[in-house]
Formats: structure tokens, C-alpha cells, sequence
């Protein structure tokens, strides 16, 4: 069995090469407009904030599975275009990032708009339903928020 060679990797817009940020934005574009058939600006502005953080998994450089965190005017963290690539799907990739994301969230209260098949994936990472379904390019979306989490020094004693 081949050793396992993925790598996590984290970056503000300011510290991602100009190769790294085509091959995220192909990801994403091959996925949410090519494979999903929905034609939105996939490019909104936002990966450029001072506050977003991009993760993805890579193996060999190439990226297997992207998200990005928002940081969302009041302080809450937004998690977003969380994506896999076809060929990669169905080994925890999602999972994974998921879990960094968390880490990198801490304390604070985050939100998402999940594709409505995928609200199990977001429940078990603590994410609960926060508003009713709607659809967004043609695809069934549900809002979630998972509460902000006490830091164990804020504990009474």
C-alpha cells in the first residue's frame, strides 16, 4: 500500500503563489460551475478579505479538497466552498478539513450554508439547522450554525 502523502495546508490570499491560487480556483471552478452546472461568480471578492483563511489538502501539489473560512462582520467565522475532487471523494478528505477549519475557528461561533444532502456530514462536525431550505443555483441549500464554544478558563469553579 503506497505511503499516504497528503499534506494540510493554510494561508491568508496574501501567502498563496499564483500557482497554488489557480489550481484552488480550478478546483473550485471544476466542481461548483463545470460539475454542478451552475453558472454564479465563483470569484465574489471575498477570498481576498484580510481575515479569510484558505485550507486544502494536497498531494504532490496537486489540491484534493478545499474550504475557506470568512470572517463575517460581527465576528462569526463562515465556513465556505467546501469542495473535493472527484477523484478523491470518499476518502475523508471533507472530514479533515472540516476538523482544521474547527481548530482554526476555536472559540467562535461559525456558519454555513450546506448543500442540503451533506446537512449529516455538517451535523456530526456540531453544526445544527438554523433556517429553513432554500435553492441557490438550482441546488437545495440549508443554513447552520454551530454555537460559540467556551474556552475551559471561562469555566466556574
Amino acid at each position: 500500500m503506497p505511503q499516504q502523502t497528503t499534506e494540510l495546508r493554510t494561508a491568508s490570499f496574501a501567502d498563496l503563489n499564483a500557482r497554488t491560487l489557480h489550481d484552488l480556483l480550478k478546483l473550485r471552478i471544476d466542481v461548483f460551475v463545470v460539475e454542478q452546472n451552475c453558472a454564479y461568480p465563483e470569484l465574489d471578492g471575498r477570498d481576498v478579505e484580510p481575515g479569510t483563511r484558505h485550507l486544502w489538502l494536497t498531494d504532490g501539489g496537486a489540491p484534493l479538497a478545499y474550504l475557506r473560512i470568512l470572517a463575517d462582520p460581527d465576528g462569526t467565522a463562515r465556513i465556505g466552498r467546501v469542495v473535493v475532487a472527484p477523484e478523491a471523494r470518499g476518502a475523508g478528505h471533507a472530514g479533515r478539513l472540516m476538523t482544521a477549519a474547527l481548530e482554526v475557528v476555536g472559540n467562535r461561533p461559525s456558519v454555513l450554508d450546506a448543500q442540503s444532502h451533506l446537512v449529516g456530514f455538517y451535523t456530526r462536525h456540531g453544526y445544527a439547522v438554523s433556517g429553513p431550505e432554500y435553492v441557490e443555483d438550482g441546488i437545495p441549500h440549508t443554513p447552520m450554525r454551530r454555537a460559540a464554544r467556551p474556552r475551559a478558563n471561562d469555566v466556574d469553579h
